[in-house]
Order: C-alpha cells, then sequence, then structure tokens
C-alpha cells in the first residue's frame, strides 16, 4: 500500500494536472454510483449515461480547473501563515466554489440535452442549495486542509471529501431534474 501511495505522490508531482483529472474523473463517477445505488437504490436500474455524464465533468472540467485554481492560490503571498489560510479559503469559498457549482449544473444539464431553458431551470432550483452544502463542509475542510496539508497534495483531499458531495450533487440534479418535469407538466396542463 505504502508503494501505491508514493507513486501516486510522484504521479501528483511529475503531472499534477492529468492525476488530479483521472483522479477527479474516477471519484466523480463513484459518487454517481454512491447515489444511485445506495442513496436512490436503483439496483439493476443504473442510469450509467447519468454515471459517464458525471464521469466526464469530473476528469474533464473539475480536475483541471481546481489543479490549476490550487496553483494559483499557491502562488499568492500572505503576510503570515495564518492571512495565508484564512485569504486562501476566503478566495476558494467566495470566487471557486460559486463558479464551479453553477459550471456543474450547467454543464450536466447541456449534457443531458436540456439546452439554455434546462440550465436556468436547475440553476434556479438547485445552485444555491448546492452552494449553502459546498460552503458547510469545504470551508472548515479548506481551512485544515490549507494549513497543514502539503500544497502538492491539497486537491487529492478535495478529492476525497468531494466523493461524498458528489454523491450529494448527483442526488440533487437528479431530484431538480424530477421538479422541473413536474413544472413542466403543470405548465402544459394550463
Amino acid at each position: 500500500m505504502a508503494s501505491i501511495l508514493r507513486l501516486y505522490n510522484a504521479a501528483i508531482i511529475r503531472r499534477p494536472v492529468f492525476t488530479h483529472s483521472t483522479t477527479s474523473a474516477v471519484l466523480f463517477g463513484a459518487g454517481d454510483v454512491i447515489a444511485q445505488q445506495i442513496i436512490e437504490r436503483r439496483g439493476k436500474n443504473h442510469d450509467f449515461m447519468r454515471t459517464a455524464r458525471l464521469t466526464f465533468y469530473g476528469g474533464a472540467l473539475f480536475g483541471p480547473a481546481f489543479t490549476k485554481w490550487f496553483q494559483l492560490l499557491n502562488r499568492i503571498k500572505f503576510s503570515s501563515p495564518t492571512k495565508a489560510v484564512i485569504g486562501r479559503v476566503a478566495m476558494d469559498q467566495a470566487i471557486m466554489v460559486p463558479v464551479m457549482v453553477g459550471l456543474f449544473f450547467s454543464t450536466v444539464s447541456i449534457m443531458e440535452g436540456k439546452g439554455i431553458s434546462g440550465v436556468q431551470d436547475r440553476l434556479s432550483t438547485a445552485y444555491a442549495p448546492a452552494v449553502l452544502l459546498n460552503w458547510g463542509i469545504f470551508i472548515p475542510i479548506q481551512l485544515i486542509n490549507f494549513a497543514i496539508v502539503p500544497h502538492h497534495l491539497r486537491f487529492v483531499v478535495v478529492n476525497f471529501v468531494s466523493l461524498f458531495r458528489n454523491a450529494y450533487l448527483s442526488v440533487i440534479n437528479t431530484s431538480s431534474q424530477h421538479l422541473e418535469a413536474i413544472e413542466s407538466d403543470k405548465d402544459s396542463e394550463k
């Protein structure tokens, strides 16, 4: 096990974008499997396209964006270690979280073929609860992460914690789809 961790650590240092993107793809996909099998109890009715969409999002968008974001945050200089932790967490939560949550719902809606109106509907129902959840989870996690975790491993911490958050995002994304369908049915009945 220790040799696998050493190899993974070396891969993060040598090829951070590729390694983090691959890890994100696997964990976003795993988060959706957890959502569908454990939370939603779909069993044999597993939606593999949904898992594929989330895997793609994790690897193609979340992984590269957050790798570069953490590299940027690490380059910003602060006058003290305490100010560095607070400043990085504040920027992460005030800038990146709202952007990435919006990107998540927008991207997944478009991949589902919902178009711009579907994106707007999804954002109106799911965006605020998801951002609030992220803040509730990640402000304390990021305070610890930026305070004690070596900079090249911070994304790993986020990815691990994100496994469970991704399961929630998958469920909330699907729940908002059901709300949109109900609203659409009501509108067509009028």
